[in-house]
């Protein structure tokens, strides 16, 4: 029997920004997380507190890009500290 083994997941700081907010966060994410984890860690910190809460989609860019939201942090390319900026869609 061959069994796969496979690492737990890496827990990494990024520093992010809710557009509307003035506020940079510091967020732990999981190198698994899917983007659209990561927005929603980002927007419990944000949204409802400084920056109103929108029945709309999230957004999530890095280095300029919007990413896939089915994309994961490793996936990405991301790495502990980066930056990235979320907002609702359009």
């Amino acid at each position: 029997m061959n069994a796969t083994r496979t690492a737990p997941p890496t827990t990494l700081p990024i520093n992010a920004l809710f557009i509307g907010d003035i506020v940079t966060q510091l967020i732990f994410v999981q190198d698994t997380d899917t983007i659209a984890e990561v927005a929603q860690k980002v927007a419990e910190h944000s949204v409802g507190v400084r920056v109103p809460r929108r029945d709309a989609p999230m957004v999530v860019y890095f280095n300029g890009v919007a990413l896939p939201m089915n994309e994961t942090v490793t996936g990405a390319g991301i790495e502990a500290l980066q930056c990235l900026t979320v907002r609702y869609a359009e």
